[in-house]
């Protein structure tokens, strides 16, 4: 990779990179640097094997049958629970509920938790850095209930302002959901501390994993986090697939999601008893190729170690910030002390959207716009930006290729 990494890092990551199939190809033929991971991570090619091998050998319904096919996928399909279980630290496996991705796993806790716990007059706490899909259902939520709505305010840095939050919290909080990390700056948020004090007041809370899954530990247990998300596409696992951890208790007391196959017990037409967690929250056939294929998924992200990839991660968000940072005209937006590896920033006088398609044209593949983050946007008064967001699989010579493109651009449009 460079000669400022030690030889095995670099070996390790020419041996990353060979697995990732979409990598090896040109675009406007320019050669591939893909910088947008927090839209969604590329699949290994052992991701993709097991969804051909699942179709090839493998395809039936699960739980139900009871010839060789069925039961071939049934195992397949809880080991990879017991994947998730392990990598999250749930206690038991029945915690875990799969789901077609975080945005999911949120309505389904605003509506199935709502519908029991929340009533007119409570409070539910969310954060300005919050993705819609973290806003919205809580609005709706609380206009069902009649429910008020609060958000803790960030800092010029993108950062939670916590004494705030503290004032935020009373005896009629019922509910605070924030995320483990902001899909638009890369902020990683005090999740503990923000558990600990929602729990002082009685309140549960849920922690939005989406941005952190690939990055960060997960220790649902040690966080004592009542409810954790996570999305499988962004963890170079399949997209249309995603878990929802909740604690036992607050599962079991829970109402249904959704209805259908497999989350009942008994059903007679004047009466139907519910199955048990985590069936019940798992209406219908699910998408059983993709839950499958996301246990290889989570077993690259173990064998590489997260440990290596933070380190790897955090070299090239202090790499990118550097480089690109030296760039006249570029502004960052979001500059918390601790972040996943996000780099936004917005270039004077020029549309993001303008430097996102002329980035393509080098090949270089960014995201532009308000990233389904539009108050925080407002909050810094912009319309949006440019986010180059970085994996495992990439290098500094791509950042490198990223800041020579971004120099002519501006050159060009200024």
């Amino acid at each position: 990779m460079t000669a400022e990494l030690p030889i095995h890092t670099a070996e390790k990551l020419t041996g990353i990179r060979a697995q990732f199939p979409i990598l090896h190809q040109r675009i406007n033929n320019k050669p591939l640097v893909y910088f947008d991971n927090a839209a969604t991570t590329q699949k290994p090619q052992r991701v993709i094997d097991k969804i051909v091998h699942y179709y090839s050998t493998d395809n039936a319904n699960i739980h139900r049958g009871i010839h060789t096919l069925a039961e071939r996928a049934t195992i397949a399909y809880e080991t990879t629970r017991s994947t998730v279980q392990a990598f999250i630290n749930a206690s038991e496996k029945e915690e875990v509920i799969f789901t077609k991705g975080t945005s999911e796993s949120i309505n389904l806790v605003a509506f199935a938790f709502g519908e029991v716990f929340v009533q007119a007059g409570d409070e539910i706490i969310i954060s300005t850095v919050e993705h819609h899909s973290n806003i919205v259902p809580w609005q709706i939520l609380c206009e069902r209930k009649g429910a008020t709505l609060k958000v803790i305010p960030v800092d010029d840095a993108g950062e939670l302002i916590m004494d705030e939050y503290d004032k935020l919290l009373s005896a009629k909080t019922r509910f605070v959901a924030v995320n483990h990390a902001s899909n638009s700056l890369g902020t990683i948020n005090p999740i503990k501390e923000i558990i600990e004090k929602a729990h002082q007041y009685g309140a549960k809370v849920l922690i939005d994993g989406a941005q952190a899954a690939a990055h960060l530990e997960i220790d649902v247990q040690a966080l004592d986090a009542d409810f954790y998300t996570l999305s499988a596409h962004k963890v170079y696992g399949p997209t249309g697939v995603g878990i929802l951890y909740g604690k036992r208790a607050l599962l079991e007391a829970m109402s249904p999601y959704q209805s259908g196959g497999e989350m009942i017990s008994e059903v007679t037409f004047e009466k139907t008893t519910y199955n048990e967690i985590p069936y019940k929250f798992e209406a219908g056939t699910p998408n059983i190729a993709g839950v499958v294929a996301f246990n290889e998924a989570l077993e690259f992200v173990t064998e590489t170690g997260k440990e290596h990839i933070a380190q790897l991660e955090n070299m090239l968000l202090k790499y990118a910030t550097e480089t690109l940072g030296r760039i006249k005209g570029i502004v960052p937006v979001g500059t918390a002390r601790n972040k996943v590896s996000v780099y936004s920033f917005v270039a004077e006088g020029i549309h993001h959207f303008d430097i996102g398609q002329m980035l393509d044209a080098s090949g270089v593949a960014v995201r532009t716009g308000h990233h389904c983050t539009q108050p925080l946007m407002s909050r810094f008064n912009i319309e949006g930006t440019v986010r180059a967001s970085f994996a495992v699989y990439n290098t500094r010579e791509e950042i490198d290729i990223m800041a020579e493109s971004l120099e002519r651009i501006i050159r060009f449009l200024k």
